[in-house]
């Protein structure tokens, strides 16, 4: 039994928490995470947790998931070589193979599971089904500064439309979607995705009201090598500041160009949270100090409150 005073902080909570439910009943939260949070049995139950009480609460939540260390691992133990450039993955035909196996399989029923354990009306959902997401394979292209040098992505794909209405009528039931960022061309080619452009993507297409990306970092950090320089709101310009001189770590960078997309697109508040700190969602969302980064178009769009709090609600 909880003690008087525990039960003032809960009810102090809960009225706190009101304007905040009461303010995004209805809206649209695309949130991403990385594959990693999904490797401890334990950890997903904790995320999905979270996803669900948004979900409960009103909340027209589509969650997108990774698999990249999921995928990692099983090539290693096929020995088929896991090769990167410039934080994206490249996917040759073993790799798609393996990617495939892990994102469609593995690691969406995985979350599945768990949100059928909490009772959770979720649905799987990858970018091929019902043509959700339709792509073309990404084109060889150039290196920065490295001359003529060009990169292959192999399979690999850009996003070209997001069929929008594929969600809405999920939502409209009253469904949680997890997608799989996999998708296809025209010809039925299954493409590998960033899955961070995925959620981008589709956050601009269903006009959400938030893009929420959990990763393994507190945030975005003014220095990558020190986790106590977590930047609590930064606007486009900081960003690219940050990215011309260097300062965004080598898997932030395509974060940086999928957060830049969203807000470009209309997506008023971006967030890069960590799924390691415990209850990171919650807070982001239903509290003004927040945990992690808020990225906005600009500065001077934040209320005075969000600014002097250092992170928004």
């Amino acid at each position: 039994m909880k003690t008087r005073g525990e039960r003032a902080i809960v009810v102090a909570a809960l009225k706190d928490a009101v304007p905040y439910i009461r303010m995004f009943k209805r809206k649209v939260f695309v949130i991403k995470c990385g594959g990693a949070v999904f490797a401890d049995e334990e950890a997903t139950r904790h995320l999905v947790e979270q996803v669900g009480l948004l979900h409960e609460l009103g909340i027209r939540v589509v969650l997108v998931h990774g698999g990249g260390p999921q995928s990692t691992k099983l090539a290693d133990a096929l020995g088929v070589p896991a090769r990167f450039v410039e934080g994206r993955r490249v996917t040759d035909a073993g790799a798609l193979e393996i990617s495939t196996m892990v994102l469609n399989g593995l690691v969406n029923t995985r979350i599945l599971a768990a949100c059928r354990d909490l009772g959770l009306q979720a649905v799987g959902m990858s970018g091929v089904d019902a043509g959700l997401i339709r792509a073309t394979r990404r084109p060889p292209v150039d290196l920065p500064g490295d001359g003529d040098a060009q990169v292959d992505y192999g399979f690999v794909g850009d996003i070209e439309m997001v069929a929008s209405e594929v969600l809405q009528r999920q939502l409209d039931a009253g469904f949680l979607p997890v997608i799989s960022p996999l998708s296809a061309d025209d010809s039925g080619v299954l493409l590998n995705i960033n899955a961070d452009t995925v959620a981008a993507a589709i956050a601009a297409a269903l006009g959400a009201e938030k893009l929420i990306l959990a990763t393994g970092a507190a945030g975005i950090l003014e220095d990558p090598d020190d986790p106590d320089s977590l930047i609590s709101f930064v606007d486009l310009a900081g960003l690219a500041r940050l990215r011309k001189t260097g300062k965004l770590a080598a898997g932030m960078g395509p974060k940086a160009d999928a957060i830049e997309a969203a807000v470009r697109s209309g997506v008023r508040r971006v967030h890069v949270i960590s799924h390691d700190l415990a209850d990171s969602l919650l807070l982001e969302v239903f509290t003004n100090e927040g945990t992690g980064t808020l990225v906005v178009d600009d500065i001077e769009s934040l209320t005075p409150a969000e600014q002097s709090a250092g992170g928004p609600g």
